[in-house]
């Protein structure tokens, strides 16, 4: 550190970073410290202490503004402000152009206004207030959003701001876990890396379950890592805690790092081994509790008097939590699913592209989450082999150092390996799951190559940013027409920082440096522009991704090969006949329409526009290049990815005597059913769920409502429609035999483009 000039007093060094059980005992010990000098100084000398001093942070809330601004004491001065700024910088990323988005994925949009509207539809997650069906989720990642609509109305604002400040508290708790052993720049560049992962961008502005998940799992690595620091049983409760949450967010997609991280913790923890693993099953005991307290309950409470668990054939949670949205990810065999339902062995992806090691590289995954992905790989390797060797003085902090390496990279790869390889519904959005573990492998392992110094590290440091630099021109290059002169220029300087990294050694300091700060540009260069073209860019539907259209893409689901929807993405839009999705009916799904507060779509459109296209039997999965149409289907999508466009006119009839029914409306799928409940903000049955294939209601249960003047009108269109008498995926819903019945009984009202059928009048 600098010193001061003669005329003032000199200014004490900050401390180094603790380590291991002196990062426990710091507070202890510091403590101590200041009151044996404050003791000392008044008995040498009554007077004030002299201005310049060492920092201590002064407690309560007279000292809170001090703390937040200045930060730990060990940091350096740049260390909080760097922070703050990036922090900053996230908030508007986050939540610039948010409303354009509009209601986003209205099938959880609808259910966070049914949640705002009804104590009991927010408890279950029903999609509408009068609980007639759940989303195909547990309903925590739905509970803020929920509450923020309670308090501030329902708007595009009130459901997607807290997600995005999700996104906010993911960068700072992840820089928080770098920081306490790498230091305070490992953590700036993990969380800057995290910030504008094209993937990260997108889902921390949408309102899937994805942004919450997100922000659970970092949370549960970094009280992990404090447990590994002093073998403190509470921190481990706490990581139970979080994955319990994670569960009620997305199932067992939460415990997927979970073996990771216990099998680090039982081989590193600084406790005795009987001792780790009777922590290991007090954290379980947590992640029972905090995540079966609210399955109990369901499962408990009587069928007749909750919602159809949506997504099960069976009325059953567990049966959706291992079934649809668990094994039959993995193996391909979801029953009622879009394009699952009994393939045989699930083997090759189907519907959802081919699976295997470089599957997250591909055209429709790599610009998602793919930038950094080789970067953290090699920083991984050569991090723990170099921390493996490490030498008896400063085994202690080395083996630390290790262990963190080990659970974000247990983390990882087990993430990635599991994605590589699922056969069943895998869109690429899913990869925000990787992000934080990328970005902090990648922050800690440039800082401890960075100070360890020397010709390997310098050249492992140099193979790092060339092969970074390679990658995002390869990415870049999928997209031949944006942003053209940006591949080029990545890889130019990439590559000259590489060089410099190299040379480094011989020219000095001031060299690498230079090549350094040269190399982080422009891995992040890529990333950067893909964000900064998704944060442009309105967002809505099921199947939505990041940054601009590429060569090859699927765009959320195809064949092998990236055959998918005809025409590919181009724009965040989907190309095909009419606009739309591929044999939708005329006017369906075009850009620019939208219910109230609803983005222009980006996906399939409305299904009850121009009478009914149905979705006749299952997807098949395949998509057919060029043809307009999807193997297996025999009309449009039917608003299976978005919900349709409800004019005023439609709105009008629906809320007109909505208040003397159950529920205003009944349509087939949810996301036909959302728009209508959205701009009317009156309940509306989703008959068979999001994909119309649940067995909610049968054809018996729907006509005694019809008998008994719960259901006024009944939407056209949807998917499910005729096809199938099942329903698409193999499921057992009835949607074909109630739409079916109402069409033979009960008189057509067409409105615009709309048609509906009014269940108080028969033919």
């Amino acid at each position: 550190m600098t010193p001061h000039p003669p005329s003032t007093p000199a200014r004490p060094p900050y401390p180094p970073p603790f380590t291991g059980q002196e990062r426990a005992l710091a507070p202890v010990a510091a403590s101590r410290a200041v009151a044996d000098g404050a003791a000392r100084a008044s008995e040498a000398d009554p007077e004030p202490a002299p201005a310049h001093r060492t920092y201590e942070p002064r407690g309560g809330l007279r000292g809170l503004p001090e703390r937040i601004v200045r930060g730990q004491p060990a940091d350096p001065r740049w260390a909080r402000p760097a922070l703050l700024a990036l922090l900053l910088v996230t908030a508007v990323l986050y939540l610039w152009s948010l409303s354009a988005s509009g209601y986003a994925n209205q099938f959880y949009s609808a259910a966070v206004q049914a949640g705002s509207e009804s104590w009991k539809a927010f408890f279950f997650g029903s999609s509408d207030a009068a609980n007639s069906i759940t989303v195909d989720k547990p309903p925590a990642a739905l509970w803020p959003m929920a509450l923020s609509v309670r308090l501030f109305g329902l708007s595009s604002w009130a459901i997607l701001v807290p997600e995005a400040l999700m996104g906010v508290a993911t960068v700072g708790v992840l820089f928080s876990a770098v920081r306490r052993r790498f230091g305070a720049g490992a953590g700036l560049l993990a969380g800057g890396a995290l910030a504008v992962t094209p993937v990260a961008a997108l889902m921390f502005r949408f309102n899937n379950p994805d942004a919450l998940l997100c922000l659970l799992m970092v949370c549960a690595i970094a009280v992990v890592l404090r447990a590994l620091e002093d073998g403190r049983t509470k921190w481990l409760v706490l990581a139970g805690v979080c994955f319990g949450l994670g569960f009620l967010t997305k199932t067992l997609q939460a415990w997927l790092i979970l073996p990771a991280l216990a099998v680090v913790y039982a081989c590193c923890a600084p406790v005795a081994l009987r001792r780790r693993f009777g922590q290991l099953l007090l954290a379980g005991l947590a992640i029972v509790v905090s995540g079966g307290w609210w399955v109990a309950i369901v499962e408990l409470w009587p069928a007749s008097s909750r919602p159809y668990i949506g997504g099960s054939q069976h009325n059953s949670f567990l049966e959706l939590t291992f079934g649809y949205n668990g094994f039959g990810r993995i193996s391909g065999n979801e029953t009622g699913s879009v394009g699952g339902g009994g393939r045989p062995g699930g083997g090759g992806g189907g519907g959802w592209g081919e699976t295997g090691i470089t599957r997250l590289f591909s055209s429709d995954m790599g610009g998602q989450i793919s930038w950094l992905l080789p970067a953290a790989l090699i920083l991984l390797v050569a991090s723990v082999c170099l921390l493996w060797r490490a030498r008896r003085a400063v085994a202690a902090e080395q083996a630390g150092q290790r262990a963190e390496f080990l659970v974000w990279g247990g983390a990882l790869l087990m993430t990635f390996t599991t994605f590589s390889f699922m056969s069943g519904i895998f869109h690429q959005y899913y990869n925000i799951a990787l992000a934080p573990y990328i970005a902090a492998l990648v922050g800690m392992g440039a800082a401890l190559l960075w100070r360890r110094g020397g010709p390997i590290a310098s050249l492992v440091l140099a193979v790092t940013v060339a092969a970074t630099a390679g990658w995002s021109y390869v990415l870049l290059n999928r997209s031949p027409d944006w942003l053209p002169w940006l591949r080029w220029t990545v890889l130019a300087l990439g590559l000259l920082a590489a060089l410099g990294l190299l040379l480094s050694a011989r020219a000095g300091r001031r060299v690498a440096l230079l090549a350094a700060g040269l190399g982080v540009a422009t891995a992040l260069a890529g990333p950067v522009a893909y964000t900064l073209d998704t944060v442009n860019t309105p967002k809505g539907g099921s199947i939505i991704t990041a940054g601009p259209s590429v060569q090859g893409g699927m765009g959320g689901m195809g064949g092998p090969g990236g055959g998918g929807f005809p025409g590919g993405r181009q724009g965040g839009t989907w190309r095909g006949n009419n606009g739309g999705m591929p044999g939708g009916a005329p006017g369906a799904g075009q850009a620019g329409q939208g219910a109230p507060g609803q983005a222009p779509s980006q996906g399939a459109g409305g299904g009850n526009q121009g009478g009914r296209p149905g979705f006749p039997g299952a997807m098949g999965g395949l998509g057919e290049r060029g043809t307009g149409r999807l193997r297996g289907m025999g009309g449009g999508m039917g608003g299976l990815l978005n919900g349709s466009k409800v004019s005023d006119k439609a709105k009008a009839l629906l809320e007109k005597d909505a208040d003397d029914y159950t529920w205003a409306a009944a349509a087939i799928g949810s996301q036909n059913a959302a728009s209508y409940q959205l701009a009317t903000e009156k309940p509306v049955m989703a008959i068979g769920g999001f994909n119309g294939s649940d067995p909610s209601p049968t054809l018996a249960q729907f006509k005694k409502y019809v008998a008994d003047g719960k259901v006024h009108y009944f939407i056209a269109g949807g998917q499910g429609g005729r096809g199938s008498r099942g329903g698409p995926g193999g499921g057992k819903g009835g949607s074909s035999k109630i739409t079916s019945w109402v069409e033979k009984t009960f008189k057509k009202v067409t409105v615009g483009s709309a048609t509906f059928y009014d269940l108080t009048r028969k033919v």
